[in-house]
């Protein structure tokens, strides 16, 4: 009985132990069920947050930085090609341009075969496939096409400088024929080659100004092209929103010079002709308004080809009677004796004895022909080109101010031609204690000037004396020149000068009916300190109408050879002819009758 009473305490505790536990258990159970659920909820909600606190910071902070990007991603971009202005003559003939040109090639990083790497001796099957596309197409053996792609495993040219007519087909062929490649560039053109070399001057392959008006001039010549940017839409269509109204906008102005091409061909056509007749080194013939400065032509030989400029030598872009000076000679003397007349050192009527030769501090100087010409009146002095006449005449003029005259026209003159130089005269100290260099000066030598500088003081004695700037841009405004010789003597130098071509050096310019001034010029070279005998400048200058005086012209001829080499016989055939033209092309009227022979 004791036992079984025992047995059912057991069991009873048992039942009781086991219902603790079983609620201890289940309470248990229930909270840790609930703290997960609420770990959840926690970690659901901070996800929450967290995306919309970025979609916040997205669509308030940094909208306008994404929309900036999302525009970047759908504007196309065309960048200028760099284009140049055209360049014309006074008539509007085209003288520089660009042109739309194209090199085509093979390369065979373009034969597109993915994760292989061209190699000429392990040719693949589909290399071979588009070698023979392009030999098909080429009209060349596809062993032919293999055996220069071994001497150049990157690639060969095929044709460069095509036009745009030609290109096409090559364009054509590049939808069924991999590794062809078309580059697409511009070219500035020159369609008068070497007449206007020295004037126009080049750009460089690229496209880098380097002489002539291509250099000085380069920021009137640039062409002010802008990106073209607009908007495409995901199926490539323009969107219109963001074009601006001068998106589209052409550039179409050009820079006008003031050359005659026709002119500039006669002149270089006769310079020529006579530079190979006497051998001579290099020559220009330049053609003034002596109204306004404008350069009408400006003929320079030797030249060059602009449009395949490297194959010249790089001296021969120098325009040399811009950046290079020499001895004017005798070309001098009518504007020496204009000073002397606006210094009162002569009078218009005066005299001057020539004794035909002088000794001057042990050097002895001689007229060119070693002739003495007794008592002569100026334009006689001008006509036989008397040296001793000159030194004469212009010794009565202070040295302090002919040498500072002299320093102030030597100058560069302020020009819009490329890189001027400033010629060179004797030390201050030197021209007035040494006798014999006011001496020299007197008939053109001792001191150097260019030609263009030469040309614009011949301007000044034709115009009235007003010392006008030479350009060669047309549009450029136009101050007037300031004075600086008297209108007066400027006429009494020109009737002398017309004297010259009557009777004097200069008649082979003579044109029967019209009134023509005129100055030849031999001017002896020195070397090493000395004046040499066999080498020398020749020169002549005109001027016409003398009446109602509108252009100089000067032709220069350097070193020419032969014994009777001067200013008359070398250089004065060149300005008969542009003189010629000149009146017709400017439909210049006679001024005198013309007497027929019967």
């Amino acid at each position: 009985m004791r036992h079984f009473l025992n047995s059912k305490l057991d069991i009873q505790s048992y039942l009781i132990s086991f219902k603790l536990k079983f609620q201890k258990t289940f309470f248990y159970s229930r909270s840790g069920f609930q703290q997960r659920i609420f770990h959840i909820y926690l970690l659901i909600s901070c996800s929450l947050s967290v995306i919309a606190g970025r979609m916040t910071f997205i669509q308030v902070i940094q909208s306008k930085q994404l929309e900036l990007i999302a525009q970047t991603m759908q504007t196309q971009r065309i960048e200028p090609l760099g284009k140049l202005r055209r360049v014309v003559d006074r008539a509007g003939r085209l003288l520089a341009f660009d042109e739309e040109r194209f090199n085509v090639a093979i390369q065979t990083r373009y034969f597109d075969i993915p994760g292989h790497k061209f190699n000429v001796n392990l040719i693949s099957s589909d290399e071979k496939l588009a070698i023979a596309s392009l030999s098909e197409c080429l009209g060349v053996s596809s062993s032919e096409l293999i055996r220069q792609l071994k001497i150049k495993p990157s690639g060969i040219r095929i044709a460069s400088g095509l036009d745009l007519d030609i290109v096409r087909y090559f364009y054509e062929l590049r939808g069924s024929s991999k590794g062809l490649w078309v580059k697409h560039y511009i070219k500035r053109v020159y369609p008068e080659k070497a007449t206007l070399a020295n004037v126009i001057g080049f750009v460089n392959l690229g496209r880098i100004p380097q002489s002539g008006v291509e250099n000085s001039r380069a920021m009137d010549i640039r062409n002010y092209e802008k990106t073209l940017a607009f908007r495409q839409s995901g199926d490539g269509t323009t969107l219109p929103n963001d074009l601006k109204s001068d998106s589209l906008y052409s550039d179409d102005f050009c820079l006008e010079i003031t050359i005659d091409t026709r002119l500039q061909q006669v002149a270089s056509r006769a310079l020529i002709k006579q530079m190979n007749k006497w051998d001579a080194k290099r020559g220009v013939a330049m053609v003034m308004d002596v109204r306004n400065g404008e350069l009408l032509a400006l003929a320079s030989f030797p030249t060059y080809d602009p449009n395949r400029y490297w194959k010249y030598s790089s001296i021969l872009y120098r325009e040399w009677s811009v950046q290079d000076t020499s001895e004017p000679g005798s070309t001098f003397k009518p504007i020496n004796l204009a000073l002397a007349l606006q210094g009162k050192a002569i009078e218009p009527h005066g005299k001057v004895n020539d004794v035909g030769a002088l000794n001057i501090s042990g050097w002895p100087i001689l007229n060119h022909d070693h002739n003495e010409n007794g008592l002569i009146n100026f334009p006689r002095l001008l006509q036989v080109s008397s040296n001793i006449g000159m030194i004469t005449a212009m010794s009565g003029i202070p040295l302090p101010f002919y040498w500072k005259w002299l320093d102030s026209i030597v100058k560069k003159p302020n020009t819009d031609l490329f890189e001027p130089v400033t010629g060179q005269v004797k030390s201050k100290e030197d021209f007035l204690n040494k006798s014999i260099e006011p001496a020299a000066v007197a008939f053109g030598q001792g001191f150097s000037l260019s030609p263009l500088r030469l040309i614009q003081l011949h301007a000044m004695l034709a115009n009235g004396g007003r010392l006008i700037t030479p350009r060669i841009t047309r549009g450029v405004e136009f101050n007037g020149g300031t004075q600086i010789i008297d209108p007066a003597i400027s006429r009494t130098l020109l009737r002398w000068m017309e004297t010259v071509v009557e009777e004097g050096s200069g008649q082979i310019v003579s044109i029967p009916g019209y009134r023509i001034g005129g100055k030849t010029g031999t001017a002896q070279k020195a070397q090493r300190g000395q004046y040499s005998l066999e080498t020398r400048v020749c020169s002549f200058v005109a001027h016409l109408p003398i009446n109602n005086p509108q252009f100089a012209i000067l032709v220069v001829v350097d070193e020419p050879k032969g014994k009777n080499a001067y200013g008359a016989t070398v250089a004065g055939p060149v300005v008969k002819e542009i003189i010629e033209t000149l009146l017709v092309f400017e439909k210049i009227l006679p001024t005198e009758e013309i007497k027929l022979d019967t």
